[in-house]
């Protein structure tokens, strides 16, 4: 047998052996099972109903204006507690200010639809804008919690809030306000509850 034959029968000898080598790696009883799993998170969507709760012109010191607005939870999640934050800007139509526009706009929170004549808290816009978060939250929990209860806006429910807007007549000169105008906005932060045992 030549040198070729030799090489060619070992290298087949080779292959030959491996392969029974590699079949039997799979010569055992195997099964397989397989589990597949979802986590899929919820959904906080908060808003509010109307969006403009307010448009009003030619005020005059001691005029009130009653408006209602929806709170409206069209999420998954139930939310715990609701916080406002309060920004505004005036425009001073003389130039002549030297007071805020927001110091003389109250805002009178009636949450008792039987009682709109006595509101639960009443402040200033400049007042409301200057409060931290935590003190917002601390005051919205005090009283959504005698409204909602432990509870909170539940997912797919809302709730008819109202607010009296007053534009305070403290019975000086407030003659600088004349043609002023004052854009307010509001931002309604919701937040879940806390997590549980699934």
């Amino acid at each position: 047998m030549n040198l070729k034959k030799k090489l060619g029968m070992g290298v087949a000898s080779a292959a030959l052996g491996l392969s029974l080598v590699g079949g039997g790696t799979y010569a055992y009883f195997s099964d397989t099972a397989t589990s597949t799993n979802t986590f899929a998170a919820g959904t906080l969507d908060l808003s509010v109903d109307p969006q403009e709760i307010i448009n009003v012109d030619n005020i005059k010191p001691g005029d009130t204006m009653l408006r209602s607005f929806e709170l409206v939870n069209g999420g998954t999640l139930d939310i715990k507690d609701v916080v406002i934050n309060t920004d505004y800007a005036v425009t001073d139509a003389k130039g002549d200010n030297v007071g805020d526009f927001g110091e003389h706009i109250r805002v009178n929170f009636m949450f008792n639809v039987d009682k709109l004549d006595v509101p639960v808290w009443s402040t200033t816009l400049a007042d409301l804008k200057g409060m931290s978060p935590e003190a917002v939250k601390d005051q919205f929990e005090h009283l959504f919690g005698d409204e909602w209860g432990s509870e909170g806006l539940v997912a797919g429910s809302s709730d008819l809030l109202y607010v009296q807007f007053e534009f305070d007549d403290n019975g000086a000169d407030q003659n600088e306000f004349q043609g002023d105008s004052l854009e307010l906005t509001w931002n309604f932060v919701g937040s879940q509850t806390e997590g549980e045992e699934r």
